[in-house]
């Protein structure tokens, strides 16, 4: 079990930027290990955003590619997420998770969930 605490959530105006940090209680890199970011929006069912495999790929949804990074401090067991261009629809919950890939390409489960840190986007 690992404790995932985020923070770095608040208020931001469209065009804007904010950096969202997860901190685990332990490593979470180690091998086969994945580290995402999901999201829920009011009134939608939780998605994923973006995700990092121990060797360092990535994966983004495709209403965030080019304008949020995901990236990682393993001396810290920090995990980053870096919100640029920041529209309305971004608003959500956002959760650090992290888990383990299985095998060849993107199959992974998720193990462990941080509470949740809250993103409004303004106009």
């Amino acid at each position: 079990q690992v404790q995932l605490v985020e923070s770095g959530g608040g208020l931001v105006q469209a065009g804007g930027s904010l950096q969202l940090s997860c901190v685990a209680s332990r490593s979470i890199f180690s091998t086969n290990a994945l580290v995402a970011w999901y999201r829920q929006p009011p009134g939608k069912q939780r998605e994923l955003v973006a995700a990092m495999t121990s060797g360092g790929n990535t994966k983004y949804a495709d209403s965030v590619k080019g304008r949020f990074t995901i990236s990682r401090d393993n001396t810290k067991n920090l995990v980053y997420l870096q919100m640029n261009s920041v529209q309305i629809e971004d608003t959500a919950v956002y959760y650090c998770a992290a888990g383990r890939t299985y095998g060849l390409g993107w199959n992974f489960k998720i193990d462990d969930w941080g509470q949740g840190t809250q993103v409004t986007v303004s106009s």
